[in-house]
């Protein structure tokens, strides 16, 4: 089956934008962001919720990620006129689900990414559907704003399986979930 990777900026209090969706105070520049840059190139497919992807349009952009297939997760927002993005309005995690074992039985082994949204990821973590939570911390608190994964039903331990200093603040943590024993 293909892997669901959640890759995503943090805080150091673990939030992903601010409570209006805007992630000033982020480093947007330094070998992590060339780093992120080269490793979209490894993705096949990339699937949000709907408050993630709204960003991209409200920047006058209608396909964030043109190199990948862009799967956008909404029950109330319209489709969208762009042969690369797909609204999806059925249950995600079912569909979710099923684009792992499809591209896998279609011989694909490129993962599959997960573009935040802390309410959308918590539901695919919820579903045991990711594989691999890699964050970058980041050297800031920011107080409040979304969080790097809500609604989880329980804790979910993770094992960590990497760290990179980038040398600027930012910090990688690469993890797996694990089974609760």
């Amino acid at each position: 089956m293909r892997r669901l990777i959640y890759y995503v900026a943090a805080s150091l209090d673990g939030f992903i934008a601010h409570p209006d969706g805007t992630w000033g105070g982020f480093v947007g520049e330094g070998p992590h962001a060339d780093e992120y840059l080269a490793a979209l190139r490894s993705y096949s497919a990339i699937v949000m919720g709907k408050a993630t992807y709204e960003i991209a349009p409200k920047m006058g952009v209608i396909d964030p990620y043109p190199y990948l297939e862009t799967f956008v997760f909404s029950r109330s927002m319209a489709a969208v006129e762009h042969p690369n993005v797909r609204v999806i309005r059925g249950d995600a995690a079912t569909y979710v689900s099923e684009m792992k074992q499809k591209a896998a039985d279609s011989g694909s082994t490129a993962p599959i990414y997960l573009a935040g949204g802390g309410a959308f990821a918590g539901s695919m973590l919820a579903a045991g559907l990711v594989d691999e939570v890699i964050v970058k911390l980041n050297p800031f608190l920011m107080g409040e704003g979304i969080k790097v994964a809500s609604a989880l039903p329980a804790w979910l331990p993770l094992r960590l399986l990497e760290t990179k200093d980038y040398g600027n603040g930012v910090l990688l943590l690469r993890y797996r979930p694990t089974e609760i024993a």
